[in-house]
């Protein structure tokens, strides 16, 4: 068995003999799964994780499975021949956008990443999206045992209440850290969810999931490392200009978790039905789905807030990419269409993402926000449609994106005076033209 800091028999990323040990589930290995040859090593090993947990999410263990599960697949070091391909795109794409947006250069620095280094250069960004969710999933656990549970079950509740105390931020870690791998092996650019992700004035593509996602295209890499680039720049030039977007979408996902709770009833039949002398049992009780709360309205007003202003950047990237790049690239068209339904619906690793974490990234209505963006470039200007970015109490509303055409028609960012917006700082309430 192999062995790690964390005692359940998975692999050293770096050790291509042992990728194959990798479990597909790392709980599953904790109660007797794979690596696991009795209970007491089970435990052991569990022991080890609690030991090295603090906080509502062991970061460690969701850093090395993630690590681990693409090591499994090979991850080889980027190229020379890419890294100088991924500069060249992005180096033309600097010089395309300046025709398309009235947002100035921010001075990109060009990277190429294995997905190894995607994992590293963007989880410190995951950890302040992810952090509130499993710290609210933490107290809701720790507030489900109510105070009218007859005696006896409190007292069989109670040791299993103090464990899940316990265990929350290693399953929650253990989640994170699949939901990454599996992102990964799919991302194409560090802005590839619709936020960026990297360090600040990075532009990054992933050159092996360039090449194994547009196998199937047919058309020639170059031009879609270019398109990928226009996108990745065009994402870095808008939320370096509209600085407080990135804090909006954190408040948004905040308010969301502020709604989580546990289903007290379930929670109660489900431990009823647990047998004392199986200790697999809590593992068992944890994946049961009483722990997945229902969307309050609360939370989907603020799914519908962060839905609304993904959606508004989706659609300005779009379009500024689309302008870029029609002219210059013969595959454009093609391209676009390609990147709308697959921002839109998203691939399967994102979806194991949202299914392990519970944040979902994807704005359904991106082609009506692209549309919007182009009717205020045609009837207004391009430095007009680019001033809605100045502060946040000038973005569309839903409204718009219903009539865009109309909106166009009637709006003007100078309109507004923003000498007396007071600040951009994320509000406690969501803004009244704010879906």
């Amino acid at each position: 068995m192999n062995d790690t800091p964390f005692g359940f028999g998975l692999p050293d990323p770096d050790d291509p003999d042992k990728r194959s040990e990798t479990p597909a589930d790392p709980f599953s290995a904790m109660f007797g799964g794979a690596g696991a040859a009795d209970l007491g090593a089970a435990l052991q090993r569990f022991g080890q994780l609690l030991s090295t947990s603090s906080g509502p999410v062991h970061w460690q263990l969701a850093h090395d499975t993630a690590r681990q599960l693409v090591a499994a697949d090979g991850d080889p070091s980027v190229s020379t021949v890419d890294r100088a391909a991924v500069t060249e795109a992005v180096e033309i794409a600097e010089v395309w956008l300046d025709d398309a947006t009235t947002l100035p250069s921010v001075g990109v620095t060009a990277l190429a990443w294995s997905r190894s280094e995607w994992i590293e250069q963007t989880l410190p960004t995951w950890k302040s999206l992810v952090l509130p969710l499993a710290e609210r999933m933490a107290e809701a656990s720790a507030e489900a045992l109510p105070g009218q549970m007859p005696d006896e079950m409190r007292a069989m509740a109670a040791p299993i209440m103090g464990m899940m105390g316990q265990m929350s931020g290693v399953m929650f870690g253990g989640q994170v850290g699949q939901g990454l791998g599996a992102l990964a092996q799919e991302v194409l650019t560090s802005t590839d969810i619709g936020l960026p992700l990297g360090p600040t004035g990075v532009a990054a593509l992933v050159p092996r999931n360039v090449t194994e996602f547009g196998g199937g295209l047919g058309v020639p890499e170059d031009q879609l490392r270019i398109y990928l680039a226009l996108r990745e720049c065009a994402h870095i030039r808008l939320f370096r200009h509209a600085s407080w977007l990135t804090s909006r979408i954190e408040a948004a996902v905040a308010d969301y978790a502020r709604g989580i709770s546990v289903d007290v009833a379930g929670f109660e039949q489900a431990i009823g039905g647990i047998d004392p002398a199986r200790p697999e049992a809590m593992a068992e009780l944890m994946s049961s789905g009483v722990f997945e709360p229902p969307t309050t309205t609360e939370q989907q007003a603020a799914l519908d807030r962060l839905e609304h202003l993904l959606a508004l950047v989706e659609g300005w990237v779009d379009e500024v990419t689309s302008i870029a790049a029609d002219t210059r690239l013969p595959a454009a068209g093609a391209l676009r269409e390609t990147m709308r339904r697959r921002r839109a619906s998203g691939g399967p690793a994102e979806h194991t993402f949202e299914t392990l974490v519970g944040l979902n990234l994807r704005p359904r209505r991106l082609r009506e926000a692209s549309a919007l963006w182009r009717a205020l470039a045609d009837q207004r200007s391009m430095a007009e449609r680019d001033d809605f970015w100045a502060h946040p109490d000038l973005l569309p509303d839903a409204a718009a994106l219903d009539d865009p055409t109309g909106f166009a028609a009637k709006s003007s960012s100078s309109d507004w005076d923003i000498s007396t917006l007071t600040d951009t700082d994320p509000p406690d309430e969501q803004p009244p033209n704010q879906a």
